[in-house]
């Protein structure tokens, strides 16, 4: 295994390059989530893409990082794409980053890393948090093959066509679900995928209030019904044929 680069101020991944565009994981909730490299290259940068950055701005204030910002969302990314990848070509360099978490995965970010290869632009990893991982790490589900889904559609409808053409997969699925939904989600999982389906649910992950809950669909049902709906979900779903 190879050992990793070292943290001193020299090493040059923590430098960005000019015409670079740098992908930037930040912390789900727990602000020393973020590593050496992220503020690094967040401080260096000319340019910050944020999803929202009144949200982003928070962050880079408690890092003392006053660099340049831009928004870039789903509503947006479409004319940004171009925007920014036009940045690049002046030879700025360029992070982007999500309210939490890794852009792309269930973020803006797709339509940016496509033009950027498009054009070829370095497009830089900055590796870091992860919702969906970081559940899947600790859930004592499978976790050899699976499927991240991000969020189901939000009509009942088409969520339980996907419930009931995936049940029979022999690997997890992963599956994100905002506060608002997360009720009707349980209860079309319970119906459809049965008690006997084990899942890990987490809510606030690495935020103060955190849970994070293994067991079958009908154990979790009167701790569910009975707990707080705040926040962010992230589930796991177990293959239909695993047992704890």
């Amino acid at each position: 295994m190879p050992k990793p680069e070292g943290l001193s101020a020299s090493n040059a991944s923590l430098n960005p390059e000019p015409g670079s565009l740098y992908v930037v994981a930040t912390p789900l909730g727990n602000l020393t989530d973020i590593s050496e490299r992220a503020i690094a290259i967040l401080q260096k940068v000319l340019l910050i893409a944020c999803e929202d950055t009144r949200v982003s701005g928070k962050l880079l204030s408690k890092l003392e990082i006053d660099n340049r910002t831009v928004s870039y969302h789903e509503n947006n990314e479409r004319t940004m794409a171009p925007k920014l990848a036009e940045e690049l070509a002046q030879g700025k360099s360029v992070a982007l980053i999500s309210d939490a978490g890794t852009p792309g995965l269930s973020d803006p970010g797709f339509r940016l890393t496509r033009e950027c290869r498009k054009r070829g632009f370095p497009v830089v990893p900055v590796p870091g948090p992860c919702s969906a991982i970081a559940l899947l790490s600790v859930s004592g589900l499978p976790s050899d093959r699976f499927l991240f889904v991000g969020f189901l559609p939000p009509k009942s409808t088409a969520r339980r066509r996907f419930l009931e053409s995936n049940k029979d997969l022999n690997h997890s699925i992963i599956v994100y679900e905002s506060c608002h939904r997360i009720e009707k989600l349980f209860s079309e999982m319970l119906e459809i995928l049965g008690p006997a389906r084990f899942i890990c649910i987490g809510r606030e992950i690495t935020k103060r209030f955190e849970s994070i809950h293994t067991a079958s669909l009908g154990e979790l049902e009167t701790n569910f019904e009975q707990s707080s709906k705040k926040g962010e979900f992230t589930l796991v779903i177990a293959p239909g044929s695993f047992t704890l």
